[in-house]
C-alpha cells in the first residue's frame, strides 16, 4: 500500500463502529486471568496499577503556539479573519463529533516519540476518553524498562504474546485512546484487534524523532545534536526501523503527517506546529471516517 497523507480511503473501511455507546472504562478493567504464563514472573499484577495511572490525562504542553489554526466557519467567529484558539477548536470539534463516534476507540500507530504521546493524551482529554500506552502496560507488567528488555531477549515468544494479550483486552473496551507500540502492526492478529476501533498513523519526520531522543538524554542544543555522532547513529537506526514498520503503519485507516499539517498552516518551521494543530487534524480525519461508515451502512439498508 502506498503512503497516503491527510486523506483516507472510504472503500472497505476496516474499523467497525459499535451500535451502542460504551460505558465508562473501569479503573482496573484489564483482567489478567488469561495473561501469558511467561509474564507471571514479571509482576503481572502491575498492569492494573499502570492502567489506573495512565488513565489520568494531565493537560499536555503544546509543541509551540507559533502557528494557529485558521478560523472555521462552524465556529461562528464574529470576525472573518479572526484566528481561533487551537485548544478551543480541538474541544469544540471533539464535542461536535462525539455523538457520531459512539465511544469507538482510537488507536494511534507510528514511530514512538513524545509528539505522538502528547497528542494521544490531548485527544483523550478532548473526547473524554481514557488514555493508554500499550508498550507502557507491557513494560509495567514486566517490572520496568530493564525487566521488559530482559524478558524480550530471553523469551521473545512470551513477550509477543504479552503484547497481543494487552491489545486484545484494550480492543475489547470502548472510549479509549491507545498509543500502540510497533508490535501492534507486526502480526495479522494484532492488526485485527486495531480494526475494532479507528487507527491513525501519526507520521513524524525521523530527524525530529532522533533529535528529541538525544535531547532528552543529553540536553545538547540542536546544533550540537546534529553535529554529534550519536545523532547519525540514532537516525540510521530509526530509518531502518521505519523501513521495516512502514507497511504496517500504512494499513491504518488514515494518516496525519506533520509535514502536511505544517504546509497547510503555512509554517516553515515544523517545530511551530502545535500539538493542538495536529490533534484537530486527527479529529477531522476521524469525523470523515465515521461519516463515511454511516453513509455506507445507510446505503446497505433495504428500502
Amino acid at each position: 500500500m502506498e503512503l497516503t497523507t491527510f486523506h483516507s480511503s472510504c472503500n472497505g473501511l476496516r474499523f467497525r463502529s459499535p451500535s451502542l455507546s460504551f460505558q465508562a472504562v473501569p479503573w482496573n478493567f484489564i483482567g489478567l486471568a488469561q495473561f501469558p504464563h511467561s509474564l507471571s514472573t514479571y509482576n503481572r499484577h502491575k498492569l492494573v496499577s499502570t492502567a489506573t495511572s495512565q488513565s489520568h490525562n494531565p493537560s499536555p504542553k503544546p509543541l509551540s503556539t507559533t502557528c494557529s489554526v485558521a478560523n472555521d466557519s462552524s465556529l461562528n467567529s464574529t470576525a472573518k479573519d479572526d484566528v481561533v484558539d487551537p485548544f478551543l477548536a480541538v474541544k469544540k470539534k471533539a464535542m461536535d463529533m462525539s455523538p457520531e463516534l459512539k465511544g469507538t476507540s482510537i488507536f494511534l500507530v507510528g514511530m514512538k516519540n513524545s509528539i505522538k504521546t502528547t497528542l494521544g493524551k490531548l485527544l483523550a482529554d478532548a473526547l473524554r476518553y481514557y488514555y493508554f500506552d500499550s508498550d507502557g502496560l507491557v513494560e509495567e507488567a514486566a517490572g520496568g524498562e530493564s525487566a521488559v528488555k530482559s524478558f524480550k531477549e530471553t523469551d521473545e515468544k512470551g513477550f509477543r504474546e504479552s503484547e497481543t494479550e494487552v491489545l486484545k483486552q484494550l480492543s475489547s473496551m470502548g472510549r479509549l485512546v491507545v498509543c500502540a507500540g510497533d508490535g501492534a502492526v507486526q502480526s495479522s492478529t494484532n492488526l485485527a484487534f486495531l480494526r475494532h476501533g479507528i487507527s491513525i498513523w501519526i507520521d513524524i519526520p525521523l530527524d525530529m524523532i532522533a533529535r528529541g531522543m538525544i535531547e532528552d538524554q543529553s540536553g545538547l542544543s540542536d546544533s550540537e545534536i546534529f553535529a554529534s555522532e550519536a545523532y547519525s547513529e540514532v537516525l540510521t537506526q530509526l530509518t531502518n526501523l521505519y523501513k521495516e514498520m512502514r507497511g504496517g503503519y500504512a494499513i491504518a485507516d488514515a494518516t496525519i503527517s506533520l509535514q502536511n499539517v505544517a504546509c497547510q498552516l503555512g509554517c516553515d518551521d515544523l517545530d511551530a506546529v502545535s500539538t493542538e494543530n495536529l490533534t484537530l487534524e486527527v479529529l477531522k480525519e476521524i469525523e470523515k471516517l465515521t461519516r463515511a461508515k454511516k453513509l455506507m451502512e445507510a446505503a446497505a439498508r433495504p428500502f
